[in-house]
């Protein structure tokens, strides 16, 4: 294993690291995508939930900015197994949160409103999770890609809002509060995306 990590080229590692991890986020992707149908296949038995919906955007939307922003490791010439498992977990995080927010079955539930309600405290906590390892993969990339992407001071109040938020949310079951993180939360990444991540560099 050290021997091909030797003979190989960063880009070329990279490529082959982010075959499995194109596996992950694709089961992710499909379940998400598969999840929503559902509210087009039974409009009568399927009842939308705004917070609900709005996270399982935010997670869709989330994905696909992960896979664009981590094409940054391609230029990364030293790699080992522990980054390698690291970028596994945190796709498999994604995977985690798709799976908690589409279950394989809502029998025992009154509509995703219903469920999300009594499951949030999963969801959050691999929520609080995830945006941990987001820091952890934004300081393994180093202080130019830092500079290049954030600029100063906008990525740690973003983290911080949105961590806040979560366990506020964990805490606080109020339904009106819910649906207001829920919808700030997904504005906030949009406008993220927007602002800073329009070019692939």
């Amino acid at each position: 294993m050290n021997e091909l990590a030797h003979s190989s080229t960063g880009g070329e590692i990279f490529t082959h690291i982010r075959v499995i991890v194109g596996m992950v986020l694709g089961l992710s992707v499909s379940r998400l995508i598969t999840g929503m149908t559902r509210f087009i296949q039974h409009p009568g038995r399927e009842q939308l939930s705004l917070s609900h919906f709005c996270w399982v955007l935010f997670l869709l939307l989330f994905i696909i900015h992960f896979w664009w922003f981590e094409f940054s490791f391609s230029h990364r010439q030293n790699w080992s197994f522990e980054l390698y498992v690291f970028l596994i977990f945190y796709a498999g995080l994604f995977a985690a949160l798709s799976a908690v927010l589409f279950p394989d079955r809502m029998d025992e539930y009154q509509g995703f409103g219903d469920y999300f309600r009594k499951r949030r405290h999963a969801f959050y906590i691999l929520l609080l999770l995830l945006l941990t390892v987001d820091v952890i993969d934004t300081l393994i990339k180093g202080r130019e890609y830092y500079v290049a992407h954030y600029g100063s001071w906008y990525y740690p109040v973003r983290q911080a809002v949105l961590f806040a938020g979560t366990v506020l949310a964990l805490i606080w079951r109020s339904k009106r509060y819910q649906t207001a993180f829920a919808v700030l939360a997904l504005l906030f990444h949009i406008f993220w995306i927007i602002s800073r991540f329009e070019v692939l560099r």
